[in-house]
């Protein structure tokens, strides 16, 4: 992994890093983040963090990598959701509180609805992940108050 950056560095500028590593994305609109927020991959995920925070502005970062969301409306969170995957979820979530306000966290988090008006809730209820489900109130409680996270 360590090498892929090296190598990008030495080969790219930071415009061609930021528009090639960072911000392109595929048809379905998802850029290298999301996409590993779908395939799970941590250590992907945090040097990507580590990247864009280097290569976009505040701006750009909270933007393309918390709130863009995809063709099927789901930004990296939902995505997290959709496939289970506690340690992302978390680190998703753990990320977004540097950089989203609180009403931010709320709404892009955890009342935003995907293309078929699911909300991270509905996702993790319709997959049946229980865990899940555990971790985004765990991770809301410690947040937000409870009447903010009523829904």
């Amino acid at each position: 992994m360590q090498n892929i950056w090296e190598m990008a560095n030495k080969r790219l500028s930071q415009e061609e890093i930021k528009n090639e590593m960072l911000l392109r994305t595929h048809g379905e609109g998802r850029n290298a983040w999301r996409m590993e927020s779908h395939g799970g991959e941590l250590e992907v995920m945090e040097k990507l963090w580590e990247v864009a925070n280097e290569s976009l502005t505040t701006e750009e970062v909270k933007h393309e990598m918390l709130l863009r969301t995809d063709s099927e409306g789901m930004n990296a969170w939902h995505i997290a959701t959709y496939r289970g995957k506690l340690d992302v979820i978390q680190n998703i979530w753990e990320m977004a509180k540097g950089r989203l306000t609180k009403e931010e966290m709320k709404n892009e988090m955890l009342l935003r609805t995907d293309s078929e008006g699911r909300n991270a809730w509905h996702i993790a209820t319709y997959r049946g992940k229980l865990d899940v489900i555990h971790k985004i109130l765990e991770l809301a409680k410690k947040r937000l108050t409870t009447e903010e996270i009523k829904i």
